[in-house]
């Protein structure tokens, strides 16, 4: 996944960080605006086919596939591996968007596990999830330091904006808002990530210039 860095343009003397993949975020926040990103715009942009440019990359990884059919191709080639649940659940959403719960029986059979202990690992870590997100995921980091600058009044300033709760998907299907820990822009926090482009040194003006942008505002 490509992840395009974005800094606030007033802060001219901020250098740029290698951004790395968090535990808590992954490629499915993780978020990379490829052609597959297409396929969810021209089938009535459904919602479940997307998070963000990232996810919507998969709903047709490859053309045609199915939920189950997209699930079994990660399970021939992961399900032999140590600890391969975490991995497993990682690529499937990084794929889909989401982890259907439909899938859950065929995840747990493969992997010799109860359907409760798979369902157990996907609402465990919010960072999974159990129904469809929307057009667009919209991602503010939470953690440390970027609370210190700012980050609980930027979602408060999202949730009202965006005119969604967190953890939550909008009414019309147009966005999903989600706090995460962490996004691993700690040196140009507070950060947030709107599909598979992270923004560095965000203030309140910027995120209404990003919702803005992409037509987000409720």
């Amino acid at each position: 996944m490509k992840v395009q860095l974005v800094m606030n343009p007033d802060e001219r003397g901020a250098v740029k960080v290698p951004v790395h993949r968090a535990t808590g975020v992954t490629a499915g926040a993780t978020s990379g605006e490829k052609s597959g990103a297409t396929s969810a715009a021209t089938s009535g942009q459904k919602a479940g086919a997307t998070a963000g440019e990232t996810s919507r990359k998969t709903s047709s990884g490859t053309s045609g596939e199915t939920m189950a059919e997209i699930t079994a191709g990660i399970l021939a080639r992961r399900a032999h591996e140590p600890g391969a649940l975490l991995p497993i659940l990682h690529e499937l959403q990084d794929r889909l968007g989401w982890v259907p719960p439909q899938v859950v029986p065929q995840i747990a059979e493969a992997l010799n596990q109860t359907r409760a202990e798979v369902h157990g690992v996907v609402t465990y870590y919010h960072h999974f999830r159990s129904s469809a997100p929307g057009r667009h995921v919209v991602q503010i980091c939470r953690a440390e330091a970027c609370q210190a600058r700012g980050a609980d009044a930027l979602l408060a300033q999202a949730e009202t904006l965006l005119g969604c709760k967190s953890h939550h998907t909008r009414a019309d299907g147009a966005v999903t808002l989600d706090p995460v820990f962490c996004l691993g822009l700690c040196a140009l926090s507070p950060a947030v990530m709107v599909n598979a482009k992270l923004y560095g040194q965000v203030t309140p003006q910027r995120l209404q210039q990003i919702a803005a942008g992409l037509e987000l505002a409720a």
